[in-house]
């Protein structure tokens, strides 16, 4: 009898953590999608401190053109415009979170003004997110042109 009681306990504890672990996904899905909203208008109107806590120290950031940026690289850009985006919406995004890691694939159709020269963009984005400390942040970034 008390072999079956523990079974029974051990059985519903299982189910328990199942069904928490289950229920904090959507959280951390929409924590993702937040941080990756913030990171886009904050690209728009650069926001220095933003940027920064948006984005993990071991920031690889890589362009469709083949660039790799540190953290700094890419916030230097933004800062100085060399790097200016006029607009940006996102599209088609997915997210999927396993763990402490979050995978965001998007579209991005954006318009700007790097170093002044006027331009439009479209390409699929991969985007790597780590939790650091309770809150989200871009560890590595890879651009590629949208198909034709």
């Amino acid at each position: 009898m008390f072999k079956n009681f523990t079974l029974m306990c051990g059985a519903l504890a299982c189910t328990m953590m199942l069904s928490q672990g289950a229920a904090a996904a959507p959280n951390d899905t929409q924590a993702v999608e937040a941080a990756v909203e913030k990171l886009r208008v904050v690209m728009v109107d650069p926001d220095l401190k933003q940027l920064d806590a948006l984005t993990s120290k071991d920031l690889s950031y890589g362009h469709s053109s083949g660039k790799v940026q540190t953290q700094a690289e890419f916030i230097d850009d933004l800062k100085t415009g060399a790097s200016d985006f006029v607009n940006i919406k996102l599209l088609e995004q997915t997210v999927k979170v396993i763990g402490d890691t979050a995978v965001v694939r998007h579209t991005l159709d954006a318009d700007t003004n790097d170093s002044g020269k006027p331009g439009h963009v479209t390409i699929k984005i991969l985007q790597v997110w780590t939790k650091h400390h309770g809150h989200w942040q871009l560890l590595a970034r890879q651009a590629v042109r949208a198909p034709t």
